[in-house]
């Protein structure tokens, strides 16, 4: 079917109890093992692009495979620019066909991030196509974007900031971090019931990648929408990659790499979207 917006998918999460898993996808492989998760377990599905990703290979490019992909599949498919770092790279994503966008102006100071933020927000819902921001910042490092320690989301104000900025998502800290774990991870759950108590839109959980699937569960529980995941299936892709060249490392043909990055990528997605509680939901 043909690309769909976020919106449907994650009310039904926010009114269902469970999580829409949301992938970070850098090439034809990872879309593809993304969509065959998808398709065998019947969820719907969020596929993202970073900032350096799409520098790698441009808003249109990744637009066009993921629209070409999703148009073959029985599931709902949304394409998402993850971490937008500016309004102009917002406007270019829309622009290429993007269904859903995110604003992080979460390395702003609170006002300065409102208004970065409602920039964006005002013009998406224009065109009808969901926007999420960031408020209170994720820890560890993503692309090029780095925070040294935890700042967590404050309740109060993520109820003003949804209010002013009229996002339809948010994303907020709780003690997430992007990339691996260097130790076992503290999640401040009780301060996720908080903000749930007072913001009404779907909320959305950043670093997922390394969490216990006990955490990923509770926070789900507790009113996460959208789980973000991305480093591990780089590593997971990396993984299959470096296996099969040790094994056969005469092999040069690089659909024999793409064929095993995405056996190993599709399984993880699977076993995430498992987690999240988002399989089956495509049906209903």
């Amino acid at each position: 079917m043909p690309l769909v917006t976020s919106k449907e998918m994650l009310a039904k999460a926010q009114k269902g109890g469970y999580a829409v898993g949301a992938f970070n996808a850098e090439n034809m492989e990872m879309v593809k093992a993304i969509i065959q998760a998808a398709e065998e377990l019947k969820a719907p599905v969020m596929i993202q692009t970073t900032p350096s990703t799409v520098k790698y290979g441009t808003v249109e490019t990744y637009a066009a495979i993921v629209a070409a992909e999703a148009e073959k599949a029985s599931v709902p498919v949304c394409m998402h620019l993850d971490h937008g770092s500016s309004f102009e790279l917002a406007m270019q994503a829309m622009h290429a066909g993007y269904t859903s966008v995110m604003i992080d102006g979460s390395k702003l100071d609170f006002e300065a991030n409102i208004a970065e933020t409602k920039r964006v927000a005002d013009v998406a819902k224009a065109l009808d196509i969901p926007c999420e921001a960031e408020l209170g910042k994720v820890g560890g490092k993503e692309d090029d974007l780095e925070a040294e320690a935890d700042t967590n989301t404050d309740p109060q104000e993520a109820k003003e900031f949804v209010e002013r900025t009229g996002v339809t998502s948010l994303a907020v800290a709780i003690g997430t971090a992007h990339g691996f774990y260097v130790g076992t991870p503290v999640l401040d759950k009780e301060r996720l019931s908080e903000i749930r108590q007072v913001v009404d839109i779907p909320l959305v959980l950043h670093g997922a990648s390394g969490l216990s699937d006990e955490d990923v569960r509770d926070c789900v529980k507790r009113g996460i929408c959208k789980v973000n995941f991305a480093t591990e299936l780089r590593a997971a892709y990396s993984r299959a990659v470096k296996e099969l060249l040790a094994e056969k490392p005469d092999t040069i043909d690089p659909k024999a790499y793409g064929k095993t990055a995405i056996a190993a990528v599709k399984e993880l997605v699977m076993a995430r979207m498992k987690v999240c509680g988002c399989d089956g939901k495509a049906e209903k």
